[in-house]
């Protein structure tokens, strides 16, 4: 491959800084000569730099005003800034898959069956009924239990759930597929839960955020602990089969954050690509010998009379909008979470820390 030009690498290194929001729509950038100045090099080289940036949409020149980035455009404009956001985390992705030796027909087929089987999430639901309110999110054993008593909870309905992970049930809410949606999706960044997730998935909307409860998430494994493990790094210890949840969900993308810290590969992780949908699929598999260790809920570990070591106390919310807030299902559901009877429950499944159950946390669009 030739060498790039120096035009080439400033205009890229802009065009970087500008697809992650470090140089924000609007801003003007340096002149010329302060590029050149930077860059010890002539003015024809940070022009042509400019000029390129100007073709690929991300920049205008204003006479008399210097060059700005470009205002986002409208939505559905393909040479608008959002849209060349996205193109560039989609490159960026293919490259990690491709450095991580995946071939581009893996990589694309891959993708499909994701978006495949959340298109295909309609499909799955039951039809609407009015007396049928409709979940669909992260699994959760809480929920089961509340699901196959939810006519003692709220008299005269039922609640139908979709366990789809914590993307899913935000994706299918935003598709106005579902009630409510139920996740725990922890942003590495803001060292929070939930919050920016639904911000970003749901932009616009005012939803409300009610907790389930607080549950412990750790290592599962069986009884005696015959491997020791005793961190989240032996995971990658030699010899060792790890069993995966599934991408999307809150645990997997809590798990692939802590792993990145830590400096540890999916390479490394001998299962790593083995996934199941829920916790108690991940204890069960470790109890009949399908693997040496998985990350779950402590609840799951103790219904299967597994050992567990506690890594974090992780954040469980319904994500309910304003518009179906409402509804007489939805309203018993909150009023019982705060009842006496709700903590007991729930405080019964090992793991569960209930002091915040029912609390209500409104996100304005």
């Amino acid at each position: 491959m030739d060498k790039p030009h120096l035009y080439q690498i400033i205009a890229e290194g802009i065009r970087t800084q500008i697809l992650k929001g470090e140089i924000k729509p609007g801003d003007r950038l340096p002149s010329v000569r302060q590029m050149t100045d930077q860059w010890n090099c002539t003015l024809g080289t940070i022009q042509r730099a400019y000029q390129e940036l100007a073709q690929q949409g991300l920049v205008v020149a204003r006479q008399g005003q210097g060059t700005h980035v470009i205002n986002t455009l409208a939505q559905g404009e393909k040479n608008s800034l959002r849209w060349l956001q996205l193109t560039h985390r989609a490159e960026a992705f293919l490259l990690e898959a491709l450095t991580a030796g995946y071939a581009p027909i893996d990589i694309s087929e891959a993708v499909n069956l994701v978006l495949d089987r959340w298109k295909s999430m309609k499909d799955q639901l039951p039809a609407a009924d009015t007396n049928t309110l409709r979940f669909a999110g992260s699994h959760d054993l809480c929920l089961s239990w509340i699901a196959a008593h939810f006519s003692e909870i709220a008299d005269g309905y039922k609640l139908v759930l979709e366990f789809c992970g914590s993307l899913g049930g935000l994706i299918a809410l935003a598709q106005g597929k579902v009630h409510l949606a139920g996740c725990h999706l922890w942003d590495e960044e803001n060292d929070s839960y939930n919050v920016p997730f639904v911000k970003r998935l749901l932009p616009g909307r005012d939803l409300a955020l009610v907790t389930l409860a607080h549950r412990r998430l750790g290592l599962i494994f069986p009884a005696g602990n015959p491997a020791e493990i005793t961190s989240l790094s032996d995971i990658a210890r030699p010899g060792l089969i790890f069993i995966n949840r599934q991408p999307g969900s809150g645990t997997r993308v809590w798990l692939d954050a802590r792993l990145h810290k830590l400096g540890i590969t999916a390479e490394q992780i001998h299962g790593y690509q083995n996934v199941k949908n829920t916790h108690s699929e991940i204890a069960q598999a470790i109890a009949e010998g399908q693997a040496d260790v998985g990350l779950g809920m402590e609840a799951a570990a103790r219904a299967y009379s597994l050992d567990f070591i506690p890594l974090v106390l992780e954040r469980y919310d319904l994500v309910i909008p304003k518009e179906t807030f409402g509804l007489p299902a939805i309203q018993a559901l909150t009023k019982w979470l705060v009842s006496p009877e709700a903590q007991q429950e729930i405080a019964s499944l090992a793991g569960y820390d209930t002091r915040l159950t029912g609390q209500v946390e409104w996100i304005e669009g």
